[in-house]
């Protein structure tokens, strides 16, 4: 038998908080910082500033950013560095997994 006020089974809204927290690339430690820099994927970094390198996930962000940090200098959205297309992706010489080169039987 429990105490007051202590459930003897997990709720659902707590069950569902722990697959999220579990499941989730809330972006901490080494990989996270890979992640956040977009070195190697492009990460969740989409766009960069072209004044102060400093990278956000959309157009929405970058936009508060350059409002908060560069307020006497106007916002161009053609300005910004595309992370994702500029083939930061595609850059990596490692052979992708489960791919081999031309098989000759």
């Amino acid at each position: 038998m429990t105490g007051k006020a202590k459930p003897k089974k997990h709720t659902a809204k707590e069950l569902a908080a722990k697959i999220d927290a579990a499941t989730t690339n809330r972006g901490g430690g080494k990989a996270g910082l890979a992640d956040r820099s977009g070195i190697e994927k492009g990460g969740h970094a989409k766009l960069e500033c072209p004044l102060c390198k400093v990278t956000a996930p959309d157009i929405k962000s970058m936009k508060i950013h350059h409002d908060a940090k560069h307020p006497k200098l106007a916002f161009d959205e053609a300005k910004l560095n595309n992370l994702h297309s500029t083939g930061v992706a595609e850059s990596s010489t490692k052979p992708k997994p489960g791919i081999r080169g031309s098989l000759k039987k």
